[in-house]
């Protein structure tokens, strides 16, 4: 049981539900306590900024600490900043200072708790048994890939809805966040009954005695070693930077364009269906991809994925009808969804596991940047030449990277990937002096 994936989605599910929650309450908290819209914008490039610079350095630690205790203590320590909230708002009252406080020790603890996460999936794959796929590749982790692509989207529509629906039954309450902390000490319970080896990293070549710099010279050299892994193997860049330009879009998509659309067409209501339409699509064809893995080869789900986001993106980039544009939305996240968990499987295959923290935190330090490129340009340009301008951009954007991705060398052969083992990729720091 204690290599089961069913206990990894649990402690995953958990951890996605609690920040849901979050993501809704801690906001109107922020509009509540201090009665300021910028005070929330404060709050969240706080974050976002934290984020992205712990992101660089997260890799490092799980790299070199065991991968289940970070997540085990990641999890522990956002349910005790989120009871926390709770006893300052009764001890001295909440107020922009003690959130932002909260926002910063949250983007510290998340990250490097994200990044060990998602490293436990292979390290159960390999522990489990695997399928021998029709080209000889084991398929157990595409299925599992799959499965919490699934899980991930369908926790991206409860988890605020459930945070939203506590509000509307129990009022505004720094005590609402109690169920955020509960849900972050059941993921790190669960977490604990994960399989001990499915947490331990690789042996490392310890520090030469005497060798100049000691240990912070290996720390940089590591670290150096992941963002020349990213830049230098053209699978992981090409899946890096495809799932960076859509991260983005959706960032100016949720933040500034669907909002000023959806207003102006005296429809506000609808502002936040576009991410719920991609993410309804993205549960479907997650499911898809789970069921189908198999029978399907992985470049046919990745031509379908880019042709999906394309198309998907034209019809929501035109904002010629509010139905149109939520049609678009799905249809995007609903062919993306396949593409998008090939990807995933793709860069775990491609990735020693050695350094597999470093290289997955700088591909969170990518995408949590790339929102930061792209949103203040796209809504200039909304806010001088108009919405359909900014749509027509948007459209153009997502439709050059899918083709690029289409016609990348790097993506042209992933049928015959994954049959060579990850370790043929040695960790360049195991053989430095």
């Amino acid at each position: 049981m204690r290599r089961s994936p069913t206990i990894y989605f649990t402690s995953y599910a958990l951890s996605l539900l609690g920040s849901g929650i979050a993501s809704v309450v801690i906001p109107l908290l922020v509009l509540d306590r201090t009665g300021d819209v910028l005070a929330a914008g404060i709050m969240a490039t706080a974050g976002m900024a934290v984020s992205a610079l712990t992101g660089f350095f997260s890799g490092l630690l799980v790299d070199r600490v065991d991968r289940r205790a970070i997540s085990v203590a990641a999890n522990l320590l956002t349910a005790l900043s989120m009871a926390a909230l709770l006893v300052i708002d009764l001890a001295w009252g909440l107020n922009l200072t003690w959130f932002l406080a909260v926002a910063v020790v949250g983007a510290l603890i998340r990250v490097p708790g994200m990044t060990a996460q998602e490293t436990l999936l292979p390290a159960l794959a390999r522990l489990g048994e695997t399928e021998p796929g029709r080209e000889g590749r084991p398929v157990r982790l595409d299925r599992l890939v799959a499965v919490r692509e699934t899980v991930g989207n369908v926790l991206l529509l409860a988890g605020p809805g459930l945070g939203g629906l506590l509000v509307a039954l129990f009022g505004l309450s720094p005590a609402i966040l109690l169920a955020t902390a509960a849900t972050g000490l059941l993921a790190a319970l669960s977490t604990l009954v994960l399989d001990p080896r499915a947490g331990r990293v690789p042996p490392r070549d310890p520090v030469p005695a005497g060798a100049a710099g000691g240990s912070l010279r290996r720390a940089a050299a590591d670290l150096a070693d992941g963002w020349r892994f990213l830049f230098r193997n053209r699978l992981v860049l090409g899946s890096t930077l495809v799932t960076g330009v859509f991260i983005a879009v959706l960032s100016i998509l949720q933040t500034t364009l669907m909002p000023a659309y959806f207003t102006e067409q005296n429809l506000p209501a609808l502002t936040g269906l576009t991410l719920s339409a991609i993410a309804a699509g993205s549960i479907g064809g997650s499911a898809v991809y789970a069921a189908f893995a198999l029978r399907v080869r992985r470049r046919v789900w990745f031509v379908i994925g880019m042709l999906g986001v394309l198309v998907g993106f034209a019809a929501v980039g035109t904002m010629a009808s509010p139905w149109l544009v939520l049609g678009g939305a799905a249809l995007a996240g609903f062919l993306f969804a396949p593409a998008g968990g090939v990807l995933g499987v793709l860069t775990i295959e491609a990735t020693p596991d050695a350094m597999r923290g470093r290289v997955l935190g700088a591909q969170n330090t990518v995408m949590l940047s790339a929102p930061a490129l792209t949103s203040a340009p796209l809504a200039a340009v909304a806010s001088v030449a108009g919405l359909p301008v900014a749509g027509a951009v948007i459209a153009v954007l997502v439709g050059v990277t899918a083709l690029a991705a289409l016609a990348a060398p790097a993506f042209r052969r992933i049928d015959d990937l994954g049959s060579e083992p990850e370790e043929a990729n040695p960790d360049p720091s195991s053989v430095q002096a």
